[in-house]
């Protein structure tokens, strides 16, 4: 019964088995999410390159 109750109150793996439920958690949010992520990533760069062109043609170099 002491072997019982000394397994019950270790908690050396408790720190691993949040990380591991943490990580599956985001790759589920991932999964479910990625086409919407994708949207706004593809559309950040396309904003970023658009935005990019503009301050590059005031630019002269003499």
């Amino acid at each position: 019964m002491e072997q019982l109750k000394a397994f019950w109150e270790e908690e050396d793996g408790v720190g691993i088995i949040e990380i591991i439920l943490i990580l599956v958690i985001l790759i589920m949010i991932i999964v479910i999410f990625r086409e919407q992520i994708v949207k706004i990533i593809t559309n950040a760069f396309k904003e970023i390159n658009g935005g990019a062109d503009s301050v590059n043609k005031k630019i002269s170099i003499k």
